[in-house]
C-alpha cells in the first residue's frame, strides 16, 4: 500500500514508517499540517494515518480536505485523545479506525491490510482473477494454485495492476506508486520495464495468459477484455 503518515512526534513517526516499510509499504511521513495538505493536494495515497494534533493545525482538517475531493484514500486516525466524543467526530467526518496511542503497530498494520481489502478487493481475504490468485496476508501468488515467487516489488505490481485493469497507467504512475514522490526527480523510468519484464515472464513460465500489454510512448495496461 501507499501510505502517507501525518504525525508530528518525530520519534513515534520514524517508527511507525521503519516498521511498515519493513512490511512491505510505501510509507511517507511528514510531521505538520501544511506538509500534509501539500502532499493530498499533489499524490494519491492507498491510506493516511492522521493524528488529530498537530502544531498548526487538526488532522480532522485534513480527513475533511480527503473528503471534499472525494478521494477514495481509507483514514486511520491516531491520537492521544481517549474520549468517546473524540472517537465519534473521527468516525463521523470519515475515518475508518480510531487507534488510541499507545497502540501496537501490528494492530496497525491489520487495519491497513483491512483497508486495502475494502478498497481494492471488496474485502476478500485473497484476490482471485481467472488463473491468478494473491493472498495479500501473506503475499504470495499464485498461477493455476502453483506459486509464482515473486520479488516484493513485482508482487505489488502485479497487486496494482489487478487493482486497475484495463485502465492505462502511465510509466510515471506506476513509479509514484511503487516508489512514492521521490521518483518525482528521476531521469527515466526505464527500470520500470525490467520490472515488467521479469514479472510477465514469471506468470507466463507458469501457465499465465499475458495480460500485460505495452502501450507505446505511454505506459502499460493489463488487459482482460
Amino acid at each position: 500500500m501507499k501510505i502517507l503518515l501525518i504525525e508530528d512526534e518525530r520519534d513515534l513517526a520514524n517508527s511507525i514508517q521503519e516498521y511498515l516499510l519493513d512490511e512491505g509499504h510505501i510509507c511517507e511521513a511528514v510531521n505538520t499540517f501544511a506538509d500534509g495538505a501539500g502532499k493530498i493536494e499533489l499524490y494519491e495515497y492507498d491510506c493516511l494515518i492522521v493524528d488529530i494534533n498537530l502544531p498548526d493545525g487538526s488532522g480532522l482538517d485534513l480527513i475533511r480536505l480527503v473528503k471534499k475531493r472525494n478521494l477514495i484514500s481509507g483514514i486511520i486516525i491516531i491520537s492521544a485523545r481517549i474520549s468517546l466524543e473524540n472517537r465519534i467526530e473521527g468516525l463521523d467526518i470519515g475515518a475508518d479506525h480510531y487507534l488510541t496511542k499507545p497502540f501496537h503497530l501490528a494492530e496497525l498494520n491489520a487495519h491497513l491490510k483491512s483497508i486495502n481489502r475494502r478498497i481494492h478487493f471488496s474485502g476478500d481475504n485473497q484476490i482471485n482473477f481467472n488463473e491468478i490468485k494473491i493472498v495479500p496476508d501473506e503475499h504470495r501468488a499464485f498461477v493455476k494454485d502453483k506459486e509464482v515467487l515473486l520479488t516484493r516489488k513485482e508482487y505489488e505490481l502485479l497487486v496494482f495492476f489487478l487493482s486497475n485493469k484495463n485502465r492505462v497507467i502511465t510509466k510515471s504512475g506506476i513509479a509514484e506508486h511503487l516508489w512514492g514522490d521521490y521518483m518525482d526527480t528521476a531521469d527515466s523510468f526505464d527500470f520500470i520495464y525490467t520490472h515488467i519484464k521479469n514479472l510477465r515472464h514469471k506468470l507466463v513460465k507458469t501457465g499465465c495468459t499475458d495480460y500485460i500489454k505495452t502501450i507505446y510512448g505511454v505506459g502499460y495496461k493489463f488487459d482482460v477484455s
